[in-house]
């Protein structure tokens, strides 16, 4: 009796991402000469640390992105994989920043909304929360010392940075590992950022600071742009907002800041350790006290951005589980 062997399937490869080689390229199947590719991190690391020294750290987004790009690029060279490389960084990755730089030039356009924003119903909700006084209030008079920034000044500095990189990060490791996973987190980040500034056109609103130098709240301090002025670093006031001749200082609500650490928790906590899991949860708690008590969003614009977090998460989570539950309900 004869069996009929079927070979299994063999998964089709990811688009988007390089396919490790077994061994490596010679002679004239090499897609770019050896030495070259020998010499593709070195000289990016060259030319970084020749602009970091002659121009300090980038602050504005077509910068970071071309550094990021660059990145990808030396990682093609150095993996072998030339030209196809080198078309699937470009293709992959021109998209985003395009649409990241669209949303630094259209953001600022939310401060020339024709109504006034608002900061009253925050500063109630806050105040409330307090049970009478606001948060922001409460920690700057009790642990911020203007012109002595203490350790956890630092630690508020680099948790509130890590907003204009960290996602980028971790979208290039998905990128290189998983890149389905890679399209679905960079689906809920544009997503999240331009229901974000549907939210600034229609909803103007004062961050604490702001609310506090019209009058309607106890004198506040800026303690990210003080502690950078303290340690003879420029004012990076965001990524998005240098380079571009708009500016909104009343894009509050909801807090984008908050937003991403939220979305990064609910993203990969299905798939996450415990210890991973920790460190999701810890980003945003952290996020959190740090733009409460730097007076940069007010409690509700926190929890604003974590409820456009989740549903766009999870929304997006529920929209790829409908062709399988169709599927599944064939007979």
């Amino acid at each position: 009796m004869t069996k009929l062997l079927r070979p299994a399937p063999t998964p089709p490869p990811s688009a988007g991402r390089l396919r490790p080689v077994s061994r490596p390229l010679t002679g004239a199947r090499a897609g770019v000469p050896a030495r070259l590719r020998l010499l593709a991190w070195p000289l990016y690391l060259l030319a970084l640390v020749w602009y970091l020294r002659a121009y300090g750290l980038p602050y504005s987004n077509d910068v970071v992105f071309c550094w990021l790009i660059g990145a990808l690029l030396a990682a093609a060279v150095h993996s072998g994989h030339g030209r196809r490389g080198f078309l699937l960084v470009l293709r992959d990755w021109v998209p985003v920043m395009a649409a990241v730089w669209a949303y630094s030039l259209l953001r600022g356009y939310g401060a020339h909304t024709p109504w006034a924003p608002h900061w009253r119903p925050q500063l109630r909700a806050d105040e409330l929360l307090g049970l009478g006084e606001t948060w922001t209030v409460r920690l700057q008079h009790g642990l911020y010392t203007p012109g002595s920034p203490h350790w956890y000044d630092y630690a508020a500095v680099t948790v509130y940075m890590s907003h204009f990189f960290l996602v980028f990060v971790v979208l290039t490791v998905l990128w290189r590992r998983r890149h389905d996973r890679f399209r679905q987190l960079l689906t809920c980040y544009l997503v999240l950022t331009f229901a974000g500034f549907a939210t600034y056109l229609l909803f103007p609103a004062d961050p604490p600071w702001l609310t506090s130098q019209e009058g309607h709240m106890p004198a506040l301090t800026r303690v990210v742009s003080d502690v950078l002025t303290e340690s003879g670093l420029q004012r990076a006031g965001s990524i998005f907002e240098n380079g571009s001749r708009f500016a909104n200082d009343v894009a509050a609500m909801p807090s984008l800041h908050s937003a991403y650490p939220a979305m990064l928790l609910f993203f990969f906590w299905p798939m996450s350790t415990r210890w991973v899991r920790a460190l999701l949860v810890a980003y945003p708690l952290a996020m959190a006290f740090t733009l409460v008590y730097g007076a940069e969003h007010f409690i509700v614009d926190i929890f604003a951005g974590w409820a456009y977090a989740a549903a766009v998460v999870f929304g997006a989570r529920w929209l790829r589980a409908q062709p399988r539950a169709g599927l599944q309900g064939r007979p």
